[in-house]
């Protein structure tokens, strides 16, 4: 807990078993509430794993994609009284120990959204991103910045803390089940108006970090540019979208 406000860590998990263990133990545990995870349907001890470390463990009986993990991920954490949501990943990519940083610029009312940043910082190519991977984010930032006029470091990093505030504004039901369904949340919340930080996170890939393959990389790509584009139509009053609703375009965000 920080601030009176419950801190809550959700784990989409897929096939996680050989790092979700030394995910939860570098978790602050002086702050963090309850973790959370929602299992796609893994095919290894995941669910086995996390249930023997006692975390509130829920499973999904068919794979039902990334998207469709979080909005699990989320639901359960409101449900069970979250004031501040952390998702982070369970392959261990991320470094666990940052959730107090990020949860406290919350639970202090500094923001409404802390994003944990592979690009700020010592950079993600020391931690062993692809070259590839690394391009296709900083072009796909690019065009993002300038599609819904902002200066983020990176729109597609795993590590995200919210305010319950937001969780309860944003219609996920209308978001993909896929990958994108991050880059659309994202492009959901600066609609609404919702205040944003980045905070320098140093990430490791390595053989059982979760990865997406070419062809999935390049599907997601595409979805990213075309959530930016609908975003700016939709700003201009061009088109309706379900994802940006003009009736809530110029609303203040809740207290």
């Amino acid at each position: 807990m920080l601030n009176g406000k419950r801190v809550f860590v959700v784990m989409p998990a897929y096939n996680a078993a050989r790092t979700l263990a030394q995910t939860y133990a570098g978790l602050p545990r002086e702050v963090v509430d309850e973790v959370l995870v929602v299992d796609d349907h893994s095919s290894d001890r995941t669910v086995e794993l996390a249930r023997e470390l006692h975390l509130t463990t829920f499973v999904h009986h068919h794979n039902l994609g990334y998207g469709r993990n979080q909005k699990t991920c989320y639901r359960e954490a409101l449900r069970r009284g979250a004031d501040i949501v952390v998702m982070l990943h369970a392959d261990y990519q991320y470094s666990p120990q940052l959730v107090t940083a990020m949860a406290s610029m919350i639970a202090y009312g500094e923001y409404d959204l802390v994003l944990g940043s592979r690009i700020l910082g010592v950079g993600a190519l020391k931690g062993g991103m692809p070259l590839y991977k690394y391009v296709s984010n900083r072009f796909l930032t690019l065009w993002q910045n300038l599609l819904f006029s902002r200066k983020i470091s990176e729109y597609h990093t795993g590590y995200r803390a919210f305010s319950r505030a937001i969780l309860q504004r944003l219609e996920l039901g209308n978001n993909s089940d896929d990958f994108v369904f991050d880059n659309q949340m994202l492009a959901q919340i600066l609609w609404h108006g919702f205040t944003i930080a980045e905070v320098s996170c140093p990430t490791k890939y390595f053989p059982e970090a979760s990865s997406i393959n070419l062809r999935r990389s390049i599907r997601y790509g595409f979805g990213c540019l075309g959530t930016g584009l609908r975003f700016r139509l939709a700003r201009m009053g061009l088109v309706g979208c379900k994802l940006f609703p003009q009736i809530v375009a110029t609303a203040q965000p809740p207290s």
